[in-house]
């Protein structure tokens, strides 16, 4: 069965405030105040909390390293707490997953999110029941860019080929690796800089995404 695997942050939701929110109050509780920006940072917070952290004590003074590694598991807790205050599904979202589930296609996720996180998550947004598999940060020994996440999304998906969406360099390397075409969104916080990483093929919507997903995995091809 043919299958498509999509990233999480950045590319079905922009969960870029409620992360940035929880990293803020790590800083805040230190003293320091606000120290990222919800928009200008948008794009620290899809690489993770510790890239957060560490943005936010290259902005402070007197404080180092360890200091990312002892607030993570607070900021962590924090964004469990409010994990879907600001967080929106973009639009076309779901259309478009449903779409590729009337059309036959298996659909999973492949997050670098902690998987309890991601889970919660999902379900908070109502949508864990469109996607037949859901591989985390900590689900396996190793995260993307490794492929070994996506081809475990892609077999607890039911999929025997697929492709993988996102929106980083990142989902990039990981397509790479598993040797599948890669298809990114151009809506996230690098916008058409993701043009750069040369994917097979790139949407400014979720209504491009069912169209673009049956040329790339055309029956009887790959």
């Amino acid at each position: 069965m043919r299958a498509v695997i999509f990233d999480l942050d950045g590319t079905l939701a922009d969960t870029s405030k409620d992360l940035i929110a929880a990293a803020n109050a790590c800083f805040e509780a230190r003293g320091l105040g606000a120290l990222l920006d919800p928009v200008g940072d948008a794009g620290t917070a899809f690489r993770g909390g510790r890239a957060m952290l560490t943005l936010g004590v290259e902005r402070a003074e007197g404080y180092g390293a360890a200091l990312v590694e002892e607030d993570y598991p607070r900021l962590l807790a924090f964004y469990g707490e409010n994990i879907d205050a600001q967080t929106e599904l973009y639009p076309g979202a779901v259309e478009a997953v449903e779409a590729l589930r009337h059309d036959g296609f298996a659909v999973g996720i492949c997050t670098n999110k902690p998987e309890g996180l991601a889970e919660e998550l999902l379900a908070r947004l109502g949508i864990r029941g469109l996607f037949g598999s859901m591989i985390g940060a900590d689900t396996l020994p190793v995260r993307k860019p490794d492929p070994a996440p996506y081809f475990a999304a892609l077999e607890q998906a039911g999929g025997t080929r697929g492709l993988l969406v996102g929106d980083t360099e990142t989902d990039r390397k990981t397509a790479r690796a598993a040797n599948c075409p890669s298809v990114l969104v151009t809506f996230g916080p690098d916008g058409r800089g993701v043009e750069a990483l040369e994917p097979e093929a790139t949407i400014d919507h979720f209504d491009e995404l069912p169209g673009v997903v049956a040329r790339l995995l055309a029956e009887g091809t790959g």
